[in-house]
């Protein structure tokens, strides 16, 4: 079978563009290095059309499918599993701007087309695509809408589903549906597009997208702010919102050791406040001019000190500063993964319960694991943690991770769920939290999940183990 349904394959895209050998491991490994997979072939289509008949052939022949864009994602959802059966499908040729339409503030695009590549081509249009994240450099806008990708914009313009006006699917018969549209307003029944996106391509292939655009700002600050306790950080963010209104894009938080991990590692990086418990990197965008916008900014902060919100504070003067303190935020994820091994999450709270969770979670840890250190970090403003534990100083992380993640992972998803948070904000399911959506999402809810899947996937050939 395998021959027959390659040699189709090859016939439908090209025999250059169907890959069996060589070295695949950018396609079935996960950037992390923890998920490792084997496909029957990684297969690159240059069009919708040919992803139609990949799909086409696939559902004929009984072959599952894993679609994947930059491979940047956090939980296995797009890499195949071990077996050698699944085909690979990697969006990354289809990477075009199809059009702008500036008046209606949209632009649609290619599903493989890169963040970053798309951040640019807005810009030279003198607009705004806010979507922004840490991989946004390879992450692909397929990929950012099947997980539903946050970044640190959030608090202002939304997760990327809020930025989708209208998609473009191929459906798991190979059918192609035609939803780009930049329509804001359509009660023509059933939401689909909110149906594919964050569905993490169990349910359709996201092959182009229509995407909200927003005026440039005139201006954009920046400031870092040490506060003694997540309490007075969550208060800051009142005050922040109170004054600053939707003019508050960016509100970061990040704790003590995460930036002790920035300093160890990345020494060359400058940390122009002294070390506190809790340091937040706040962003406006103002759009009426710089010096307004850098008054308004230094009102903020110096009513901040007088309450005894902050201890210090730092405006960033220019773009280079402004850049540095985002370089820090951006920088703790890899100067975790130079520490060694660790075990990440990514909750959401309410932000009222933020202070509460964190005291509770960590007396927890540190109670089961003493010596467990906490790297505590992310998107405050819309109650967003990378709440992530590395082992013991000294300690063997593999074997840490080997012995106690699941033990670890429980207390975390514990304290969020008696918050009524959730542990899964913006990394999504795929087959790391495969097992834990089982035990915590209620009947009902996976009821009507596996009636959606049943019903758009009969044979269960996209990205099976995943999600469900």
């Amino acid at each position: 079978m395998s021959t027959e349904f390659l040699d189709a394959l090859r016939a439908a895209i090209g025999a250059e563009h169907v890959l069996t050998e060589g070295d695949l491991s950018g396609y079935e490994q996960d950037w992390r290095k923890r998920w490792h997979g084997k496909a029957l072939a990684v297969a690159r289509p240059a069009d919708t059309g040919q992803v139609a008949a990949v799909v086409r052939l696939c559902a004929r022949h009984g072959v599952a499918l894993v679609p994947q864009g930059g491979n940047t994602g956090l939980v296995g959802g797009g890499v195949p599993d071990p077996s050698g059966r699944s085909l690979l499908l990697s969006l990354r040729r289809m990477n075009r701007v199809r059009a702008f339409d500036t008046a209606n503030l949209t632009v649609t695009v290619d599903a493989g087309c890169v963040l970053q590549a798309l951040q640019e081509a807005v810009a030279a249009q003198g607009l705004l695509f806010p979507l922004s994240l840490g991989a946004e450099g390879s992450a692909t806008i397929g990929g950012n809408l099947a997980t539903n990708a946050g970044g640190t914009q959030v608090l202002r313009y939304g997760n990327a589903r809020e930025l989708c006006l209208g998609l473009e699917v191929v459906t798991a018969q190979g059918e192609v549906w035609d939803g780009l549209s930049g329509l804001r307003k359509d009660n023509t029944g059933y939401d689909l597009r909110d149906l594919f996106i964050g569905s993490e391509g169990t349910l359709g292939v996201i092959t182009g997208a229509t995407l909200k655009l927003f005026p440039r700002p005139a201006a954009v600050t920046t400031a870092l702010a040490a506060c003694a306790s997540m309490e007075q950080a969550v208060e800051l963010l009142k005050a922040a919102r109170a004054k600053l209104g939707a003019g508050l894009t960016g509100f970061e938080v990040m704790g003590r050791f995460a930036l002790d991990l920035v300093k160890r590692h990345f020494p060359e990086l400058p940390q122009p406040l002294p070390s506190a418990a809790w340091t937040v990197l706040l962003e406006q965008s103002d759009e009426e001019s710089e010096s307004h916008a850098q008054v308004r900014f230094e009102a903020l902060l110096a009513a901040a000190l007088e309450d005894g919100l902050i201890e210090d504070a730092a405006v960033a003067q220019s773009q280079a500063q402004s850049n540095a303190m985002w370089h820090l935020r951006e920088s703790i994820t890899l100067a975790q993964a130079q520490e060694g091994l660790n075990i990440k999450h990514d909750v959401a709270l309410p932000v009222s319960s933020i202070p509460a969770y964190c005291a509770q979670a960590d007396a927890a840890l540190h109670a089961a694991f003493p010596g467990a250190r906490i790297v505590n970090f992310g998107h405050l403003g819309d109650g967003n943690l990378h709440y992530n534990v590395q082992v013991p100083e000294g300690g063997d992380g593999a074997a840490f991770l080997r012995d106690h993640e699941a033990e670890v992972n429980r207390i975390v998803f514990d304290a969020v769920q008696s918050f009524g948070g959730s542990f899964s904000a913006e990394h999504g399911i795929g087959a790391l939290k495969r097992e834990e959506l089982e035990q915590r999402k209620s009947p009902v809810a996976l009821g009507l999940m596996r009636a959606i899947k049943q019903a758009l996937d009969p044979q269960g050939l996209l990205n099976p183990g995943r999600v469900l």
